[in-house]
């Protein structure tokens, strides 16, 4: 067992800078922390992180949720169990895959992704988180859901507040008090719009929640409510900072970004070489149900367990140069990446596998299509070298770009 005064702290200024280097350290010399501040135990090693999520013992739960995600998402997926969890999953799962996601939502990806490339592919310049990367999921989702996208600030400024209360470690009061009012601001309008919708159902998403019944068993207004707040948080926020690190990754990189160029079917591994070596989310929370050993001593029933997704992803006792962005490793899968069976943690695993992910990956796959087609010659902007920040989430917060001008009939000018 380790002290924090020795070991990283993951709430400090130098971790927050730079919290690779400080994952190194906390894989080698202290697997398992106990950090005083945030009451929880920390574990970095990818085994441990790994059967964190896969929970095949019952020793890693969920019960950290309800006073995590609760308070301002409501009761979610995340948090059920058992028979409860089957069936609610089974409500909500089949509008993420097959064929409801390629027939009915793929359109809806390509016509948001198009909207905004045509918003600035004029310019010969653009930011790609700014102008694309933080609008594109969150008005796909609100197209998906068949709300209102004039409505877009109002959505990204209630799940940025959402993932700012998540990832209080700090347990900051105005952070939390933001965090409570968003769930009340959420409600008064969103509550509205469902029961209109259940008296008048349509082909989006939302009608699809409200019609649905497995076992006998409905969705409630606030069982809807809850999943909408945590799919416009969860695919807002990720996906967008995942969309912003695939471009700084590969722009960096600039013989994998022409690989990809070259041959698209590279995107779904540059995808996941992102998710291991960049991850949105760099933090899970874990409850334990019973004592477990995990490497570096013992945890006590009933604690909560922090997991360091973005420790578990560089770890090199699963990785071969783990510190390496390379689209071409050999030890991670593209073709399982996006599903429970995955290599990386990104979207954790097990039977609380991320919902969306699928979802997630037709986002990226479009939108890179559509911005390298839009933009054969897309690089950085000169001297530009993307910063990431963020402790529970992390991304760029801009990647600036530069490419040859469309006339403004939308061929690509020069580059023709």
């Amino acid at each position: 067992m380790t002290s924090t005064q020795q070991a990283p702290d993951i709430l400090s200024a130098e971790f927050a800078a730079d919290p690779y280097s400080a994952y190194r350290v906390m894989r080698d010399e202290f697997p398992l922390i106990w950090h005083e501040p945030m009451k929880s135990y920390i574990v970095s090693r990818y085994e441990d992180v790994e059967r964190a999520f896969k929970d095949k013992d019952s020793a890693f739960t969920t019960d950290n949720y309800s006073w995590q995600i609760e308070p301002v998402h409501g009761r979610t997926i995340l948090q059920l169990s058992g028979r409860e969890h089957s069936v609610r999953r089974a409500l909500v799962a089949p509008a993420f895959r097959g064929n409801a996601l390629e027939e009915q939502f793929l359109p809806v990806i390509e016509r948001n992704s198009r909207e905004l490339i045509d918003a600035f592919r004029a310019d010969g310049e653009a930011d790609l988180v700014s102008q694309f990367a933080t609008r594109f999921p969150v008005n796909v989702i609100a197209d998906m859901l068949g709300l209102d996208k004039g409505d877009h600030e109002k959505f990204h400024g209630w799940y940025t507040s959402v993932i700012a209360f998540l990832g209080n470690l700090s347990q900051d009061p105005v952070v939390a008090e933001a965090g409570l009012r968003t769930r009340t601001e959420f409600a008064e309008y969103m509550i509205p719009i469902i029961q209109q919708r259940r008296d008048n159902l349509g082909d989006d998403l939302l009608s699809t929640l409200c019609a649905a019944e497995v076992d006998g068993t409905r969705m409630s207004d606030e069982d809807i409510k809850a999943f909408c707040s945590l799919l416009l948080a969860a695919g807002g926020e990720t996906t967008d900072k995942a969309i912003a690190s695939l471009f700084a990754n590969l722009l960096q990189h600039p013989e994998q970004l022409a690989a990809v160029r070259e041959d698209r079917t590279l995107i779904p591994r540059a995808f996941a070489e992102t998710l291991r070596f960049t991850p949105p989310v760099h933090m899970i929370m874990r409850q334990t149900s019973s004592e477990v050993e995990v490497s570096g001593g013992l945890i006590p029933a009933g604690a909560t367990v922090t997991c360091l997704i973005g420790a578990a992803n560089r770890d090199d006792r699963r990785y071969a140069e783990p510190d390496t962005f390379d689209i071409f490793r050999d030890d991670l899968s593209s073709t399982s990446a996006f599903s429970a069976a995955a290599d990386h943690l990104s979207f954790a695993l097990g039977r609380h596998f991320c919902v969306g992910a699928l979802l997630a990956k037709a986002e990226v796959e479009v939108g890179v299509n559509q911005l390298l087609d839009a933009m054969p010659d897309l690089a950085l902007q000169d001297g530009f070298v993307p910063a990431e920040t963020g402790v529970f989430t992390r991304g760029p917060q801009s990647v600036p770009v530069r490419f040859t001008p469309a006339d403004r009939s939308g061929s690509a000018g020069a580059a023709q």
